[in-house]
């Protein structure tokens, strides 16, 4: 089990949820509903597997487990407030592994935060993996900025800018790009699929091809 803990975000402070497993860093980046007891479970899980693992809470305290009041939290977010508490996280890891690259992930709203972050800190986001996550039409992004090895996992059922089709063509960019993404689509899968306190959504198949993908890129490439 891991434990909260407070770093440094940009002149301000983030409470964060710590998963020691001794080895290279994870940033895990919660859904819209905050940082609940499955984005914690799921740094647990990392910890388990050997890495150290950091939940931050992009909420400062506020949780919900109601879709109308999850979305008014994910949109009152300030997203430049959340990049400066990510890369907070970012740093609290690399002094605490004593590694200079970290892998990142994020489910949901975190999928989209996920690679706002890549972007953000190519200097040490070596490994991403965003899962079923569309990002805000404000949310600012970097395509070339972009230095990380992309491994993201989507649902086939979704829609907006998380939708398969939205998903394929933005690999098609990244490649363009002469970026290394690859998206998978979940055959006959629904949105937040890796999420098993959801049996209305759950797809344990998928949740867990997609966990051992996860595994295997963040070890080869952290």
């Amino acid at each position: 089990m891991g434990e909260m803990v407070t770093f440094k975000s940009n002149g301000g402070m983030c409470a964060g949820y710590l998963a020691d497993g001794g080895g290279p860093g994870v940033i895990v980046i919660q859904e819209w509903w905050g940082l609940v007891d499955h984005i914690k479970d799921i740094a647990d899980r990392f910890a388990a597997e050997g890495f150290t693992a950091l939940a931050p809470d992009l909420y400062h305290g506020e949780a919900t487990t109601e879709p109308d009041a999850a979305g008014k939290l994910m949109m009152s977010m300030n997203l430049a407030t959340a990049g400066k508490d990510l890369s907070g996280a970012v740093d609290l890891l690399t002094e605490r592994t004593g590694r200079a690259k970290v892998g990142a992930t994020g489910f949901c709203m975190g999928g989209g935060l996920t690679l706002m972050l890549a972007c953000q800190r190519p200097d040490a986001v070596a490994a991403a993996a965003p899962f079923y996550g569309g990002m805000r039409p404000d949310t600012p992004i970097d395509w070339d900025a972009l230095a990380a090895v992309i491994e993201g996992h989507y649902a086939e059922t979704d829609r907006g800018n998380a939708a398969p089709e939205a998903i394929k063509a933005l690999e098609v960019e990244l490649r363009a790009k002469g970026k290394e993404a690859t998206f998978h689509v979940y055959a006959g899968t629904h949105h937040a699929f890796f999420n098993d306190t959801r049996p209305d959504v759950y797809d344990a198949a998928a949740a867990t091809t997609s966990w051992e993908r996860t595994l295997a890129l963040f070890r080869a490439n952290l």
